[in-house]
């Protein structure tokens, strides 16, 4: 990194903390004044919450802003990471000024509403229907699966504009209104008992045109965005750069139970599998943090895919041995009670083990599944040939469904 950019964000830091005190000020108050000094996202270009820095030099302004008493940024917001580029990249220059900056504050929260009953793993075969009338289009669908909806303001929506073309061809990205006329969002409640989850349903919704994020057609190009920000998100929970440190995050919880556990659980063949999962979660917070710095260069490439299938699968493998470990300790330290989350937690370490053992069931299967994540690495990063797609150069409407 250059000197003169570091001296640029320094001076952005002085000018912004000697103005306002973040003590003294709400939390969207102080985020605001943060956005406008450049500093959300630094590598962002001028006017956009960034300086058109180095991706690196956020770091200096996280630990600036920590050390000054700013507070972390709120945990309902987990879905800033992926809209936010997605934004950035595709939407018009209206479009940015619209919505960046109060995504930043907080004043405006997201969700994605992408899967759907007949469109999951094969996203792009989705049929939530978008049609042009004037300045506006009129939407109907099913979406589901749809984390935090119920305290979303606006959803990512991805729907059919065009069933007349390929699948990949005939979709367009828009910023859903969650207040509109038309869009209901019930429960889906999960094995925790809570219901983090949603299934959203639009009926004769009207979005206009000013909401589209990308060309009209051009919707699996914008979804990609999203869809490789989510995974390198999910993936870096698991101990990526902006995760927990070295023996953090949900390894150690594992790690403090064995050192609780008594003598007849502390077996060797215990301590081994305990100390395999320690190396395995080194390993990927290593990996994550070199995905997130390749990352922050640009658009995230499939290396995303590599944490977040293998943080999929070591922690259902973590929580499973602490609750071996535990015993029938284990199984009754959760109530199981019916509750509406207003944040995301990945992996449910806060939560406790029985909690977190039954969250991590998801794991495997939000942001994309653990066998589309493979697919993904075989053919793009090791260039193995692909699946048959026989449906991928006809129509959408052409393609037979159940």
């Amino acid at each position: 990194m250059s000197d003169a950019e570091l001296q640029r964000v320094e001076a952005a830091l002085d000018t912004l903390l000697a103005d306002n005190d973040p003590s003294t000020q709400s939390y969207e108050e102080f985020r605001g004044h943060q956005f406008d000094h450049g500093l959300a996202w630094v590598m962002y270009p001028e006017g956009h919450g960034g300086l058109g820095a180095r991706p690196q030099l956020q770091k200096v302004v996280n630990q600036r802003l920590h050390e000054a008493g700013a507070p972390p940024m709120d945990a309902s917001m987990f879905f800033i990471a992926l809209a936010g580029p997605t934004i950035l990249t595709h939407g018009s220059e209206e479009v940015k000024q619209r919505f960046l900056r109060p995504m930043f504050t907080g004043e405006e929260k997201w969700c994605q509403l992408f899967s759907e009953p007949g469109a999951g793993s094969d996203f792009a075969g989705l049929g939530t229907k978008a049609i042009k009338d004037g300045d506006e289009w009129i939407v109907n669908g099913q979406k589901v699966w749809n984390t935090l909806a119920h305290i979303a303001d606006f959803g990512m929506l991805v729907t059919r504009t065009d069933p007349n073309v390929p699948k990949h061809r005939g979709m367009t990205y828009f910023a859903l209104d969650m207040k509109a006329p038309g869009v209901e969002v019930r429960p889906l409640r999960q094995i925790t008992g809570e219901a983090e989850f949603n299934e959203v349903y639009m009926t004769d919704v009207r979005v206009h045109d000013e909401y589209r994020i990308g060309a009209e057609g051009e919707g699996w190009r914008a979804a990609l965005t999203t869809l490789m920000n989510e995974r390198t998100a999910i993936g870096g929970s698991g101990g990526g750069s902006g995760g927990p440190k070295r023996g953090g995050g949900a390894i150690a919880g594992l790690t403090a139970i064995w050192e609780k556990a008594p003598e007849w659980v502390r077996t060797p063949q215990n301590r081994d599998d305990v100390m395999k999962l320690w190396i395995k979660a080194e390993a990927l917070r290593l990996t994550n943090m070199r995905a997130s710095q390749a990352a922050k260069a640009g658009n995230p490439g499939p290396e995303g895919s590599v944490g977040k299938s293998m943080m999929a699968t070591l922690n259902q493998a973590i929580f499973e041995k602490a609750v071996d470990l535990q015993g029938m300790e284990g199984q009754i330290e959760f109530d199981y009670a019916f509750r509406r989350p207003g944040e995301v937690d990945l992996t449910g370490s806060g939560a406790g083990v029985g909690y977190a053992f039954l969250r991590a069931r998801a794991n495997s299967i939000e942001g994309g599944t653990t066998e589309v994540m493979k697919n993904i690495l075989g053919e793009q990063v090791l260039g193995l040939p692909g699946e048959p797609r026989v449906d991928k150069e006809i129509p959408w409407i052409d393609v037979p469904r159940g």
